[in-house]
């Protein structure tokens, strides 16, 4: 009986909380996520494989897993990466050419969702192919699904990767044009409709998005919860492809990685978490994703530097591959704020 009167008072205390900072924008808090938040661990076998095939580099930064999206967002993270590849006309990775190196004991795409049209989701073709949802629609309508019995979240930012690299095991990439990307707008739309915060919506009546951001434009949290924002993932060519002939991003669903400066300029990777610009941009207005760890080296150490480091920040996006401890080698290493949640009030600019 305590037990459930502990538990009705703590969800009142939250809900409290949520009504009182309603108005904060949504640039004015800073939330925990993961990284490929999707991945399940390589399979072992062949992680041994390709490790005593080439010794010359260590495959121990792939040493991490995750739970499903659900159970992430449940646990209260409120940022998520996914990793897309292209597949049109369906079944470019039905059959991951590792798995004729090793045999494995759990099947693959039981279901035969990789023979459908769309995008994909996985880290590494052929190599690193497990994981929590085969596609991207997949993922979405998880989303969707989390969403529609939480309608009041904080929003949930979502960093997008396309991937488009050969795997040297032979198999090809669909490489991203510009049809591709527009194919990758019309997934995201299909998949949460208006649960999407978009550059559109932030730009509002001024020139350009940077201007609009600078002016402090992001919505507040009470008109954006139950949302999501999403992020490319890229600085190069594949960037500057999504934005050709959208200034401003004008009718994209997905902002980018856009320097100071840029109209498109919104949100900016800043990944290691001691850049002394980061404080600065957050104050001026942008939105920054920084890294609490890499790599697993981190976690190996048990090491909380760039943890701290990206707390004091004000990065509004910090992202970890330990929300929960390794169970791959031992070490306490885990991510959270001290009282064990994912999200407070952004230490720079939360208070202006």
């Amino acid at each position: 009986m305590k037990q459930i009167l502990f538990a009705l008072l703590f969800a009142g205390t939250v809900q409290l909380s949520q009504a009182q900072n309603e108005n904060l924008k949504i640039n004015q808090i800073q939330v925990i996520g993961s990284h490929n938040s999707y991945r399940h661990n390589i399979e072992p076998d062949l992680f041994n494989f390709i490790q005593a095939k080439d010794t010359t580099r260590s495959l121990k930064g792939l040493q991490y897993t995750h739970i499903s999206l659900t159970d992430q967002l449940n646990k209260g993270l409120r940022q998520l990466e996914i990793d897309v590849q292209g597949d049109p006309q369906g079944g470019k990775f039905v059959h991951p050419k590792g798995l004729d190196i090793v045999k494995s004991q759990e099947a693959y795409d039981p279901n035969g969702e990789m023979k459908k049209p769309g995008f994909k989701v996985f880290h590494m073709i052929d190599i690193d192919f497990r994981t929590s949802c085969y596609t991207l629609q997949g993922c979405l309508a998880e989303l969707k699904k989390w969403s529609d019995a939480n309608p009041d979240h904080v929003p949930v930012f979502i960093t997008l990767e396309p991937k488009d690299d050969d795997s040297y095991l032979g198999t090809k990439a669909e490489k991203f044009t510009s049809e591709l990307f527009d194919a990758l707008d019309k997934e995201l739309r299909k998949g949460l409709g208006n649960k999407l915060i978009t550059p559109d919506m932030v730009r509002g009546k001024y020139k350009t998005l940077e201007e609009a951001v600078l002016n402090n434009n992001w919505p507040t949290l009470k008109k954006a919860k139950g949302k999501f924002l999403f992020i490319l993932d890229n600085n190069g060519a594949k960037r500057d492809l999504y934005a050709l002939n959208h200034p401003s991003l004008k009718g994209r669903a997905v902002f980018i990685n856009a320097e100071p400066g840029k109209p498109e300029a919104a949100t900016i990777f800043r990944n290691n978490p001691e850049d002394a610009s980061i404080a600065d941009l957050v104050k001026k207005g942008y939105i920054i994703r920084t890294r609490a760890d890499a790599d697993t080296k981190e976690a190996r150490a048990n090491d909380y530097t760039h943890f701290n480091a990206a707390k004091t920040s004000g990065a509004q996006i910090i992202t970890t591959d330990y929300y929960l401890p390794s169970t791959f080698f031992n070490s306490p290493y885990q991510i959270k704020y001290d009282d064990g949640t994912y999200v407070r009030v952004d230490p720079v600019n939360g208070e202006k």
